[in-house]
């Protein structure tokens, strides 16, 4: 079903042209989802880096491995999500338990003050989204026609990014009101996220997706994860996303280069946030009609650019708000871009699996990233640090433009470019 559309009165010229500009009503849902939960994620999120080193008193190795965590861990669950949304065809209620445990990994942070529970905390928590993310992206594309997939994913993207500008001000507004009130901050978190659990259960249409039948039904949902036309491209993603530094590591070496504010620090999260919001639409429709691996791989060029006014010798605020629009530029450029990439070349039966792959392959590689740029912190500084991620990312950038070179997928011999 698609919004506006529904017993709509019209030629079969005005449906098509009024269908070319809607945006199905199971997208708008789980947007709706997306956006609650990441008022409640980004909440904490916001707070995460000074709480753990400031107020927790953790240094800068471990909050490289936690920060390597938040990024990581959900890899464990993200292809068991994807198989198992697959598996059952209904990938709402698998999406369900992920959104639930993440909701109940809020509410656990009040007790949470060592490394060891706080790493429990942040584990049940990406878990649960590694859970929920390919079930949830694989009724995203099962709603969606094929030429439409990189306006879909933009436009949830675009409603998930409206509650990720949410909540940095939400603790902002809290740590203003209340300074030092990290404890508030959880419970107002805990609060949205249980909504919007809510929202998924009594709103979200069950979507059935598509399944083989019959005794081979596993095995080609195994194999869609390692079809051929996505080889290249898994490889590209793990190379890009080993030289891709946490956003936490960015904001506190913007915090300590430009002597902000402890309040202010979430507000660095809405600046990307809101450079996301603006462009996750109009670069999920480019990438549709220019090619969605060319769009990614200009991601991660402003993603370098975003290194470099971080790291560079330039200061001031200039600096401060290019690398947080450079920021925002990569994640539009990547992140609905990705899922919209895998979506068109996996096979139907098999697509949740096949994103959960792609996702898995970029969480791993970008808990490394994490863990490793937290000891180039302690060695050499943020600001070489950022300048040698810079260099070693311009290296890369080649080699991922030819493993996402356009080509046929061979799955679908449609001819229609990534």
């Amino acid at each position: 079903m698609y919004l506006s559309l529904k017993d709509r009165p019209g030629d079969a010229g005005t449906a098509q042209r009024l269908k070319s500009v809607a945006v199905p009503a199971t997208v708008v849902m789980l947007g709706a989802v997306s956006l609650l939960t990441d008022v409640s994620s980004e909440m904490v999120n916001a707070v995460l880096p000074m709480y753990l080193t400031a107020k927790v008193g953790l240094g800068l190795l471990a909050y490289g491995f936690i920060d390597g965590l938040y990024q990581g861990v959900s890899a464990f669950l993200r292809i068991a999500g994807g198989y198992l949304g697959d598996r059952v065809r209904r990938p709402k209620w698998v999406a369900a338990a992920g959104y639930g445990a993440s909701a109940v990994s809020r509410i656990l942070m009040l007790p949470a003050t060592g490394l060891l529970t706080i790493t429990g905390v942040v584990t049940m928590d990406r878990l649960g989204k590694g859970l929920r993310t390919a079930p949830r992206d694989s009724m995203i594309a099962e709603s969606t026609e094929p030429d439409q997939l990189g306006r879909s994913f933009g436009v949830h993207r675009a409603m998930d990014t409206v509650g990720a500008a949410i909540g940095p001000l939400v603790a902002f507004g809290i740590l203003l009101w209340v300074p030092d009130s990290y404890n508030s901050i959880f419970v107002v978190s805990f609060a949205f996220a249980v909504v919007g659990v809510a929202v998924l259960l009594l709103l979200v249409p069950d979507v059935r997706t598509r399944a083989v039948t019959g005794a081979k039904s596993r095995a080609a949902i195994l194999k869609a994860a390692v079809a051929p036309g996505l080889r290249k491209p898994l490889v590209a993603f793990g190379l890009l996303s080993l030289l891709t530094v946490g956003d936490g590591f960015l904001y506190l070496s913007l915090q300590q280069r430009d002597q902000l504010a402890v309040e202010v620090f979430p507000l660095l999260y809405v600046g990307t946030n809101v450079a996301f919001l603006a462009l996750a639409v109009p670069l999920g429709r480019l990438a549709d009609r220019i090619g969605r691996g060319r769009v990614l791989v200009g991601g991660h060029v402003a993603l370098l650019i975003a290194y470099l006014c971080a790291g560079g010798p330039l200061i001031g605020p200039a600096m401060t708000i290019s690398t947080l629009v450079f920021l925002g530029v990569f994640y539009a450029s990547t992140d609905g871009v990705l899922s919209a990439l895998v979506s068109r070349i996996a096979p139907a039966e098999g697509r949740g699996s096949a994103i959960a792959a792609a996702q898995t392959v970029v969480v791993l590689a970008r808990f490394g990233a994490s863990v490793a740029f937290g000891g180039l912190w302690v060695l050499i500084g943020p600001e070489k640090g950022l300048l040698a991620a810079a260099v070693a990312l311009l290296a890369m950038l080649p080699v991922a433009a030819w493993l996402l070179r356009e080509r046929r997928p061979a799955t679908q011999q449609l001819g229609a470019t990534q």
